[in-house]
């Protein structure tokens, strides 16, 4: 008997990082390390369920950023360079290794790197966007979108700008999906009253918030967050359930801190003698992260003392915890069951990172999960979120409280002592960008091209990404550059405009520069007022 239901949703997104003004880019490598150990890995795990006729179901959100990204002739020669050279060094790391205990997992690093090189460039031509496109075709999986530029909607003071980020955002979607998106990821799950209406202006049907954005939603929900609720503008939100996620997504607490999965934190990059290494960091010569990892966590020891990973060890390892997990989410379910009076649903969101990226096993412990769920259960049920709506419409109606997903569940992170100096520019320019557009409205040539670049500006100076690089202080000086770069550049813009003196040249290299969303129309903002 069919007891209840659990949705695994992955938000994927990264900020529009592209420097084609340099041969080489320090951050464009967080793409690459991306697609290498996160998205690759993900598709070529669903599409071989697919290709067993395994039925598994899941949510993803791809954020148009990365789509962008993706789709990015620039970024896709760039990275093929970053994989070759790679699976160059695995060929002579399988030799350097040979009667150590590295050699098996540099076998596997080898195998990897080809098949990523050959799904990459031979199967989907360079553009992984077509490969989440089939699997959703399949109708296992459901793409979800997300706002423009991952912008940070609770912070923005216009609902001009609130709207353009989410309809952009669905523009975006639909140019590479070809439909237009029924669910979007609220950046950070950042909610506040007055979203859901410019959500269904937009065609979305649904969303997600944290645990106390339902928890605290008004009425007071029957079900908690084991059920969605409707806002009363029609939109369903659904509420992170702690336990499930938790299990996964804690480093301490969670699967991932096992001392058998590879460690993150030792490369070799820097374990590796310099002269042998060299060819394969940037012309800097700076040793960095590679992502060839050779040792397991071992447990609270030194890195220095880390002993080495042993891929068999942790497959039975990832098999385990895939059954703990869904042993623990059937006994969840059957609780839930008994106390509710209906069929719970437990809404599982991570970071796709998570998945490949920071857990090396994580699409494994996927690949596990959803064929332990296929054939050593019937009780639960795999759900998208869109399929749980279409099953289960009617739900009660209530009204979702400001919350994010961050620390402290507010907006701290990305509102503190350390970035609030960006605020007073963003708002700034969010008003002039409505004063242009409401002016412009008749624009065309140069004047038009003009106006979509100073929407593309703001846009990219809105990415929350930025403030949150601040905050944990991670490369927080490109964050800063990057945030003042783009409101620096809407400014000239700006002036430009309003005095009628572009600069030819310069609005040319802008747009080849920062090239994101060429279908963008400013006139959004006007039509949003």
């Amino acid at each position: 008997m069919e007891i209840g239901y659990l949705a695994i949703v992955l938000h994927s997104h990264l900020p529009f990082v592209r420097h084609p003004e340099y041969s080489e880019f320090l951050e464009e490598d967080w793409f690459y390390e991306a697609i290498t150990e996160t998205y690759i890995p993900l598709i070529r795990v669903l599409s071989r369920l697919e290709e067993e006729k395994i039925d598994f179901r899941l949510t993803i959100s791809l954020s148009p950023p990365l789509c962008e990204m993706f789709a990015d002739p620039l970024l896709q020669g760039r990275y093929l360079n970053y994989i070759h050279k790679r699976i160059d060094l695995m060929e002579k790391e399988v030799h350097r290794t040979r009667n150590t205990p590295f050699h098996e997992t540099a076998l596997l690093y080898r195998q990897r790197f080809h098949e990523t090189r050959y799904l990459f460039e031979d199967l989907y031509k360079r553009n992984l966007v077509t490969a989440f496109r089939q699997l959703q075709d399949t109708g296992k999986l459901e793409i979800m979108t997300c706002t423009a530029t991952h912008g940070f909607l609770p912070l923005m003071l216009t609902r001009a700008a609130k709207a353009a980020q989410i309809e952009i955002g669905c523009q975006n979607y639909e140019k590479h999906f070809g439909r237009r998106p029924r669910g979007l990821w609220l950046p950070e799950c950042g909610y506040t009253p007055g979203l859901a209406e410019l959500l269904r202006d937009s065609g979305i049907e649904y969303f997600l918030v944290d645990t106390h954005g339902i928890l605290n939603a008004s009425p007071w929900p029957r079900y908690g967050v084991f059920a969605p609720i409707i806002c009363p503008q029609g939109v369903a939100a659904f509420g992170r359930d702690v336990e499930s996620s938790k299990q996964v997504w804690s480093s301490i607490e969670g699967y991932p801190g096992d001392w058998n999965y590879r460690e993150f934190y030792r490369d070799l990059g820097y374990d590796c003698d310099y002269e042998y290494i060299r060819h394969y960091l940037h012309s800097d010569g700076i040793k960095r992260n590679i992502g060839i990892k050779y040792h397991k966590i071992t447990g609270n020891v030194s890195l220095a003392d880390k002993q080495p990973y042993d891929p068999h060890r942790a497959r039975e390892k990832v098999a385990e915890h895939a059954g703990n997990f869904m042993f623990n989410r059937l006994h969840q379910a059957r609780f839930l069951r008994g106390h509710l009076g209906r069929r719970p649903i437990m809404v599982a969101p991570y970071d796709a990172e998570l998945f490949g990226h920071w857990w090396f096993e994580g699409p494994e412990f996927l690949d596990f999960l959803f064929r332990k769920m296929a054939f050593d259960q019937k009780e639960l049920r795999l759900v998208t979120l869109r399929q749980y709506l279409e099953k289960n419409p009617i739900q009660q109606v209530s009204t979702p409280a400001a919350s994010t997903w961050g620390d402290k569940g507010y907006n701290e992170v990305w509102l503190n002592g350390s970035n609030d100096w960006m605020y007073r520019h963003l708002h700034k320019a969010e008003e002039r960008m409505l004063e242009l557009a409401r002016e412009g409205l008749e624009a065309e040539g140069i004047k038009e091209r003009m106006l979509n670049q100073a929407a593309r500006e703001l846009l990219l100076a809105q990415s929350s990404d930025w403030a949150f690089i601040i905050t944990t202080g991670t490369m927080a000086p490109y964050a800063e550059k990057r945030s003042k770069e783009h409101i620096a550049r809407f400014t000239t813009l700006y002036h430009q405009i309003k005095d009628n003196l572009p600069d030819y040249p310069w609005l040319e290299e802008l747009e080849s520069r920062d090239n994101i969303f060429p279908e963008i129309d400013f006139r959004l903002y006007a039509e949003h007022d």
